[in-house]
């Protein structure tokens, strides 16, 4: 016998589920929304940006085993989860907290293909504790835990490249710098060392591509992840023609054209207004650090 299937994102009691809720459906076995419910999405986005979410759940229908539907469930909560958590306010300790069967399956399929959003409206801001009967005493710092899934990443050690010409290049990848900005912080600054442009232009060295997979790999593999790229220059005070915001621009157009949310990357140029060492530089070694590309972490949940 079939049994019915959803996955609890964001916990907490029944009696502030009964009021304030929202839901969008998805297609049979599909984790991103038709166009028709993406604009519902929207509309209620502009509609509610005053709210507080303080759930998310994600449902399917009776067809599939458990370890589909978790699955799928999963990457709907996930993408709707993209789609809003930046336009909107969650709850910090959304994930702490459980509560009893909410969904009832319907005997339309269709109806029980959703996610739903729970939350509390602007006006009842004041009194959300008690709305979420949470006592007091349950009001604690909630610690900073590594996801087991980050520590689960595997990078590969090296990548082949086919050249203009046909033949092909090997790379080798700098997985302990992917492992760096994996765990960074936010606020957190990493160089991307050996990132090297044809000179003054913002073109990637053929060699140096390998930096920019590097880049896109973690990404990739990090979704909550959001970096600031910056460029630097050296030996000249004066950044004529924003050589540093032309560099790292085409690194964040390359991790975008690859399929990156604009969203997750933004950039700027500081010409040589952040030396490692004092202008002018004493050595070639001294320019070279100057010149750089660094990224700094914004969130890295």
């Amino acid at each position: 016998m079939k049994i019915k299937f959803f996955i609890v994102l964001l916990l907490f009691t029944k009696s502030v589920f009964s009021q304030e809720q929202f839901s969008i459906y998805f297609d049979s076995n599909k984790s991103d929304l038709k166009k028709s419910e993406m604009l519902k999405l929207n509309t209620w986005i502009l509609a509610n940006k005053e709210v507080k979410i303080v759930g998310v759940h994600g449902f399917c229908d009776e067809d599939g085993s458990n370890g589909y539907n978790d699955t799928l469930a999963k990457n709907r909560i996930n993408y709707v989860f993209e789609k809003v958590k930046d336009k909107i306010k969650f709850r910090e300790d959304f994930k702490t907290r459980s509560f009893g069967e909410l969904h009832s399956l319907s005997k339309v399929k269709a109806q029980n293909r959703k996610v739903t959003l729970y939350y509390i409206l602007a006006k009842d801001l004041k009194n959300e504790n008690e709305i979420l009967k949470i006592k007091k005493t349950e009001i604690i710092a909630v610690p900073k835990i590594i996801p087991t899934n980050k520590l689960a990443i595997k990078y590969p050690e090296k990548l082949v490249f086919e050249n203009p010409d046909g033949t092909k290049s090997e790379f080798k990848m700098d997985t302990v710098f992917m492992k760096k900005i994996t765990f960074a912080k936010s606020g957190e600054k990493l160089k991307i060392e050996n990132l090297n442009f044809v000179i003054n232009t913002f073109a990637v060295v053929n060699e140096s591509r390998g930096k920019l997979y590097e880049l896109l790999l973690v990404l990739e593999k990090n979704p909550n992840l959001k970096i600031e790229i910056q460029g630097h220059l050296c030996c000249q005070k004066i950044d004529r023609v924003g050589l540093s915001t032309l560099r790292a621009k085409a690194i964040m157009n390359f991790l975008v054209n690859n399929k990156i949310e604009k969203s997750r990357i933004s950039y700027k140029g500081f010409g040589s207004d952040q030396p490692i060492y004092p202008l002018p530089e004493k050595s070639e070694k001294e320019a070279a650090a100057n010149r750089r590309v660094e990224i700094e972490i914004i969130t890295n949940e």
